[in-house]
């Protein structure tokens, strides 16, 4: 399990992204639904000032991993997800949303209140999260 809690926070001054990069299943739904805002050859990577707010926000929510998320400036973050759901993705990821708390098996534990992308395909080099090996090796399940 990986325990790297590398963070990196771009704001606006009103929102302000996270990003996980241990985390991040490299879907590229950030990079196509935002390409002006996300830019992985870039430094920074996020110019999160070429977006408005809601566009961040709605781009956001669609992160299948939770390596991006966002909270408002001056607010408590806050989960938009109700309970727990469970998403299996076709050749892909297996995605939990909610308030999670991850075990390894070492006993440790680690809680996330978001979406997390569980690798599926057996071959992700950063266990138990996605890696994006699936579209790779062209898992099917």
């Amino acid at each position: 399990m990986t325990t790297n809690k590398k963070t990196k926070e771009y704001s606006n001054g009103v929102l302000t992204i996270v990003w996980e990069p241990a985390i991040c299943a490299h879907s590229e739904i950030c990079i196509k639904s935002l390409p002006e805002v996300y830019n992985p050859y870039g430094k920074p990577w996020i110019t999160i000032e070429k977006a408005t707010t809601d566009q961040l926000k709605v781009q956001i929510n669609k992160c299948p991993s939770g390596a991006l998320s966002y909270y408002m400036n001056g607010e408590e973050p806050k989960l938009e997800i109700e309970g727990t759901q469970v998403e299996v993705k076709l050749n892909g990821p297996l995605i939990i949303s909610g308030n999670i708390q991850l075990t390894d098996v070492n006993g440790n534990t680690e809680g996330k209140t978001k979406k997390m992308a569980f690798c599926r395909c057996g071959d992700s080099s950063n266990k138990p999260y996605c890696d994006g090996t699936h579209a790779k090796i062209g898992f099917k399940g």
